[in-house]
């Protein structure tokens, strides 16, 4: 029989980057103490009315353009109905009919052998995207058999990113993923912290022989790291797999992935469609938008969201800044997507070009190779490293007018890791690391050595 092929399809929330709440003038912060930022809108008491927040279709709109979108002119919002604690309304606002922005596409890269050295660069469609308000958070107290509820983040705004089932494995999932992480960071749309829940995916699975239809597809839901995210997809379809060989059926429900055993596990089945019930919400009109052409010329600016005008003030997207990387520095592109996905590692790699007179292409083997492996050993971002980008570019120029010798250098790199404040010079001096240039020099040296070993030398004597 023919290999089974698996279909991945992803659906990510991510928080927009924004002070206050998508429909209240609420904070929003992370880790603030429970019930803090909970406006009576937020808590859904009678006679409150939703206000959209500008900032948060701005920063959906910025998504959008960077997504290769179609931005509607005109999108409108739903209620979407459910049932639970942490969702005092009884309904989320969303955008189910007609959303914000639609038929999008993203390029992610990734590595097709072990060495790193053979990228692909492969394309998901991006549906689409929508606005929408985040639920509140229960917290299982399980001592007590209570469940508490902290209303802090319901009625944050999110955006949706819908994307296609175009991947069909764990590691394309993690690289698209990664990739529109960066995208929201560099755009400043979304912090998409995983780790603060700003970043959260769920997973579309399933699996068919081919030519066949699509299986029945199971959705792992909440995923919270781009590392667990390539292992709940993996597991998924082997799962499946081997639930099918196995003369099994795949059920149509909604797992969770347990990271400590590394397996997805059954939440519950989706027999018997959940009934949202959508239906218009009726305290918002449809939302409106401009471009150039479109503007009436007796609008006030500030009333309005001007599309083009978000364009033209779109920052360099990641593959732009990697282009630039390798066109400018004479880079490998496998090293531009290192230096990017480490936050802060570009500009500190272009600061020690700035700084020292060696070829860029061996600065970056010292940064990737040495600098990176110290931070990652001890878990530490770019901006914490306790060698600066102007001591790594003296160290490298000692390097390069041949001072000191490469084994040196990794010794003065290991003696600069310990941030005690000395120049690497003065590390040089004081461990007496110096290469030595002077030919006589090194002549009295070997001279001093054999007139100390006579016996030794009279032995080596041929005859």
């Amino acid at each position: 029989l023919a290999p089974w092929v698996p279909v991945v399809g992803l659906e990510i929330h991510a928080q927009i980057s924004s002070n206050s709440k998508l429909f209240s003038g609420s904070q929003v912060q992370f880790a603030a103490p429970p019930n803090s930022l909970v406006s009576f809108f937020d808590a859904s008491l009678p006679g409150t009315l939703p206000v959209l927040n500008r900032r948060c279709v701005e920063a959906a709109v910025m998504t959008g353009l960077a997504l290769n979108c179609s931005i509607n002119k005109k999108s409108l919002f739903d209620r979407k109905h459910y049932f639970y604690a942490d969702l005092p309304a009884g309904y989320q606002i969303t955008q189910q009919r007609v959303p914000i922005a639609v038929n999008g596409s993203l390029s992610y890269s990734l590595c097709i052998d072990s060495k790193m050295s053979q990228m692909v660069t492969k394309t998901v469609r991006i549906k689409q995207i929508q606005l929408e308000q985040d639920s509140g958070k229960s917290l299982h107290d399980d001592t007590r058999s209570q469940t508490l509820v902290d209303l802090n983040r319901a009625g944050v705004g999110l955006m949706e990113v819908v994307m296609e089932p175009d991947m069909c494995c764990g590691e394309e999932a993690a690289a698209a993923v990664r990739e529109l992480q960066l995208i929201l960071q560099t755009l400043g749309s979304s912090q998409a912290v995983m780790a603060e829940g700003q970043l959260r995916v769920d997973a579309n699975v399933s699996v068919h022989r081919p030519g066949e239809p699509y299986g029945v597809r199971t959705e792992v839901k909440n995923i919270n790291s781009i590392r667990f995210l390539a292992k709940a997809v993996d597991y998924e379809i082997q799962r499946q797999i081997e639930e099918l060989e196995n003369g099994g059926t795949i059920l149509n429900e909604t797992r969770a992935f347990d990271s400590k055993l590394g397996c997805t596990v059954p939440m519950r089945d989706k027999e018997g469609k959940q009934d949202y019930r959508f239906m218009p919400e009726p305290n918002l009109p449809p939302l409106i938008l401009y471009d150039a052409k479109s503007l009436p010329a007796n609008m006030n600016h500030q009333q309005v969201i001007n599309i083009d005008w978000i364009h033209e003030r779109l920052p360099d997207l990641p593959s732009v800044k990697r282009e630039k990387l390798v066109e400018q520095y004479g880079i490998l592109p496998e090293h531009s997507f290192a230096l990017l996905n480490e936050d802060g590692l570009a500009e500190f790699f272009e600061s020690v070009v700035k700084q020292t007179q060696m070829k860029p292409k061996k600065v970056i083997g010292w940064i990737l190779n040495h600098l990176l492996s110290y931070l990652k050993q001890y878990s530490l971002t770019v901006k914490e490293s306790p060698i600066s980008s102007f001591l790594l570019a003296d160290l490298l120029n000692l390097l390069e007018k041949k001072e000191i010798s490469s084994t040196a250098a990794k010794q003065v790199l290991a003696e600069l890791w310990k941030g005690e404040g000395k120049t690497p010079l003065e590390i040089v001096k004081e461990q007496k690391l110096e290469l030595l240039q002077d030919q006589k020099e090194l002549e009295q040296i070997c001279q001093a050595v054999i007139d100390g070993q006579e016996n030794e030398v009279i032995m080596m004597v041929p005859g």
